[in-house]
């Protein structure tokens, strides 16, 4: 099927990738003083799966809590409930897109780079001093979800843009613009607004390649596009001392960042986000 715009993929995408209802009950109760922390854990707890792995990952190295959290209740209490929201979040997203087909990409590799991504996006964060950092760990988790849209929906297009790049992601988003006409994070940025997800979030993963161009949430487009180049280049081979040499003065002035800082998350990160990623996916994925 062919497309003239990003908006057009999603028309045609919204119902295949619709999210669960619980997510919208959830999205409109963190959001209204009225219910209570409680009332918001109950409704998690009607979902037995979804409660089980939520609390796998609370109780993962990630979080690395010295007593067990056994309660859906008690894991809002001890990680905060816009972190267990965010996990919720990530796991209804991640269950929607385990069909995409296996032949074009590889969805484990994906979705590990994709935690990567969003533990480094969130490490940044933190080291820049930026408050309620769990939406960092979205943006990162989710920027290149466009992608697997179009993997989708535009199966040959997708394939000639990645034999085109042949690997090296710096290219990605010209090779789409020649082939397609738009971009994924074009996509993913429409994708996420047809959600309902707050501005927070599809702004900085529509500008992640381009975070100047963001109006509202520029230091979260930069960290996540910093996030974004690290990972990749660490991906394809690429030193991290050669990466940091080549961040600009200005990007880390204004990201309120140092290099020594930024390879100590890199550093922590990888002791982190294997932990999150096994208890993130399905469990038939993780065997």
């Amino acid at each position: 099927m062919k497309f003239q715009t990003a908006q057009e993929v999603v028309a045609e995408a919204k119902d295949l990738f619709s999210l669960p209802d619980i997510y919208f009950q959830l999205n409109e109760m963190i959001h209204d003083p009225r219910y209570s922390l409680a009332e918001i854990g109950n409704v998690i707890g009607r979902d037995p799966a979804l409660s089980a792995r939520l609390l796998r990952i609370v109780n993962s190295a990630y979080y690395g809590f010295p007593a067990k959290v056994d309660t859906i209740s008690r894991a809002i209490t001890v990680v905060g409930i816009e972190d267990v929201y965010s996990l919720v979040v990530a796991t209804c997203i991640v269950d929607k897109f385990v069909k995409i087909p296996s032949d074009l990409v590889d969805m484990t590799a994906f979705w590990l780079r994709s935690v990567h991504c969003g533990v480094v996006c969130k490490l940044l964060a933190k080291s820049s001093a930026v408050l309620n950092v769990e939406r960092l760990f979205l943006d990162g988790l989710l920027h290149d979800i466009g992608s697997l849209v179009l993997y989708q929906l535009m199966p040959e297009q997708a394939t000639k843009v990645l034999v085109s790049i042949r690997q090296d992601r710096r290219l990605l988003v010209n090779a789409e613009r020649a082939i397609l006409g738009f971009t994924h994070v074009e996509v993913g940025c429409e994708l996420m607004k047809s959600w309902g997800f707050p501005e927070s979030l599809y702004e900085v993963v529509g500008c992640y390649r381009d975070p100047d161009a963001a109006i509202t949430h520029k230091l979260d487009a930069r960290l996540l596009n910093l996030a974004s180049r690290l990972v990749d280049d660490k991906e394809f081979g690429r030193p991290i001392e050669q990466t940091l040499v080549e961040i600009p003065d200005h990007v880390l002035d204004f990201a309120r960042l140092t290099r020594a800082q930024i390879e100590q998350v890199m550093t922590q990160a990888e002791l982190e986000f294997h932990s999150i990623f096994e208890q993130l996916l399905p469990e038939h994925k993780r065997q």
